[in-house]
């Protein structure tokens, strides 16, 4: 067992998970807390130990915020971006603090720039740096002043902060600085982390620039979907969450509890399969973006190295889950303290089916070259070895004969077989029309909708999602009999849950789910139900914080969000549900609303 870290004394109570903003540059990404602080951060990458983990009461800090506390805080991004500006107004100011990890990034090299700027009046603000790196074990050492660029160590990380010539160091080897700046003055905060020492500029105008580029290259306009600014933002975060490696984070963080007291918490600094294809397939409905081909590339390296023997998540960079282990931290409260995943060491079905399914889309647009193509015969492989044993699923549970991993596969052989035209597509239109019949003799109630497993009567809104995608036509009785169902038993207030826990109230096992939230407006419109699908969309995509952000739960009554923030799957299902209602172009015309 690790010894505890002590939280740090200065350390304020954490906030409630809306109201953290994310900053990221796709190989790591920070929380940023109302009062100006870092609350979380990982380095040099996503699944290594946090430098700042005050999120989870852990030591490590690095705030810029007005030295008069009477404030208001507020803020936003940039329109498709992920550079977010602060604001605060003062009893007698206004201060901004804009904010962005530089881009673009490599793995083993963060910069996090910060520009404070007196809007109204003379601004007072204080600087507080203390790097921790390993969860807070190693402090700052042989902190010094070279030039006007402050150096120090931080276990392996080498530490080096401009911007702050008159900082003065902490006893505990941090450093602190008052800011004194005119109105309209600005001061370029400059915080880089690296593996190696580097002796470089460390050049605040030229690193916003080239991170402002690298922001306008990657987010499409989106003018032509349902919610333009929304599904901008959408993407960003997709895009903030998705490494140079290919693979993209579930979520930023860890241990952040679905419910108090539940002891359901879990690490999602890693790349889910299946999330990696909802995203692809989420890009893939609005166009040919480079998300879409970098899904594409992480998941077929991986069917090609792994086989049947694919692993549902991975490292961004493709390697295995660690195990889990519990952190020396006191946890955000009412969650835990752990990194690493079991997921890593399950089978789950349904990754075959979405992988399946992200070729078929890149197919469409002719973005599928002939490794993805092979991992795409690879992947259909596998389900005709594996299709009829027993799964994990979804929600990575039990094994069992889960509906949902079976439907997942049979939309998958059947947009392979349409997109992909080679000597093996009439095997593939074959195998989804046996695996179909044989689901449908054990997994269709009698009253004619969709049992949750072949041995779990149970309604299950996750079943919508591969009905929506054409598991079977939109008219089929069991796929309306199913939505019914969902409504009926699943949903409340507006929002979607995953399935009931025994005999409790919705809403007291756990948060109503967003992803499904978003499934139910999919399968509504599929259905040509278009007032009943906006409907649903836009209840559900008001289930966010200020910063826009998802996590995955949201709980109703209390209006909070719950699990890891922020979750790449709702922004995904968010953007395609934008793209396919607003009638961008993904090969099917639209009727509109």
């Amino acid at each position: 067992m690790n010894r505890p870290v002590d939280p740090d004394p200065r350390a304020d109570s954490p906030w409630a998970l809306r109201d953290y903003a994310l900053i990221a540059d796709g190989e790591r990404g920070a929380l940023v807390d109302p009062r100006g602080g870092i609350a979380w951060l990982c380095a040099p990458a996503w699944h290594d130990d946090a430098v700042f983990s005050g999120l989870l009461g852990g030591p490590g800090r690095y705030g810029v915020r007005p030295a008069d506390r009477w404030n208001v805080w507020g803020g936003s991004y940039e329109d498709g971006t992920l550079v977010r500006v602060g604001r605060w107004v003062t009893s007698d100011g206004i201060v901004t603090c804009r904010e962005a990890l530089a881009a673009p990034a490599g793995p083993g090299r963060l910069v996090l720039l910060r520009q404070v700027r007196a809007v109204r009046g003379t601004a007072l603000v204080d600087v507080d740096l203390d790097v921790r790196a390993g969860h807070g074990r190693h402090p700052m050492t042989e902190v010094r002043q070279e030039d006007a660029i402050w150096r120090a160590r931080s276990g392996p990380l080498h530490v080096r902060f401009s911007g702050a010539r008159d900082a003065r160091p902490d006893p505990d080897g941090g450093l602190r600085a008052r800011l004194r700046l005119p109105q309209g003055e600005a001061r370029d905060l400059v915080l880089e982390l690296s593996t190696e020492r580097r002796d470089d500029p460390l050049d605040a105008a030229s690193l916003w620039s080239s991170t402002e580029r690298w922001w306008s290259r990657a987010v499409p306009d989106c003018a032509d979907t349902a919610a333009p600014r929304d599904t901008r933002m959408a993407y960003a975060v997709l895009n903030g969450l998705t490494s140079t490696a290919g693979g993209m984070v579930a979520a930023v963080t860890t241990s952040l509890p679905e419910r108090a007291d539940t002891g359901r918490d879990y690490d999602y600094r890693y790349a889910w399969v299946r999330d990696q294809c909802y995203a692809g397939v989420a890009v893939a409905a609005h166009g040919p973006h480079p998300l879409l081909e970098r899904a594409v590339g992480f998941v077929a390296d991986r069917l090609l190295e792994d086989g049947a023997g694919l692993r549902p998540a991975y490292t961004v960079d493709g390697g295995p889950l660690p195990p889990e282990r519990e952190l020396p931290l006191v946890g955000y409260p009412g969650g835990g303290d752990r990194t690493g995943n079991r997921a890593g060491r399950q089978f789950q079905l349904d990754v075959f089916g979405e992988a399946l399914q992200l070729f078929a889309a890149a197919a469409r647009h002719d973005v599928l070259d002939a490794r993805a193509a092979r991992a795409a015969a690879v992947a259909a492989d596998a389900v005709a070895e594996t299709w009829t044993r027993p799964d994990a699923g979804l929600w990575e549970l039990e094994d069992r004969w889960w509906t949902h991993s079976r439907l997942c596969c049979v939309v998958g052989l059947r947009d392979l077989s349409r997109e992909l035209r080679t000597p093996a597509s009439a095997d593939w239109a074959r195998l989804a029309d046996r695996v179909l019949a044989t689901t449908r003799s054990r997994c269709l109630h009698p009253d004619g909708h969709w049992r949750r497993a072949a041995d779990d009567d149970g309604p299950e809104a996750a079943l919508l999602l591969p009905l929506a995608r054409g598991a079977v036509p939109s008219d089929d009785p069991a796929f309306s009999a199913t939505r019914a169902l969902v409504v009926r038993r699943l949903a409340a207030d507006g929002h979607v849950y995953r399935f009931r826990h025994g005999d409790e109230p919705l809403g007291d096992a756990e948060g109503a789910f967003l992803l499904c939230g978003f499934t139910m407006a999919m399968a509504a419109h599929a259905q040509g139900r278009h007032a009943e699908a906006a409907r649903w969309f836009e209840r559900t995509r008001s289930a966010c914080g200020p910063a826009g952000l998802f996590a995955e739960e949201y709980d109703v009554a209390q209006r909070q969000l719950r699990g890891n923030l922020p979750q790449a799957f709702v922004h995904a299902l968010l953007l395609e549900c934008s793209a396919r209602f607003g009638g961008a172009s993904d090969g099917v015309p639209s009727d509109g609303w």
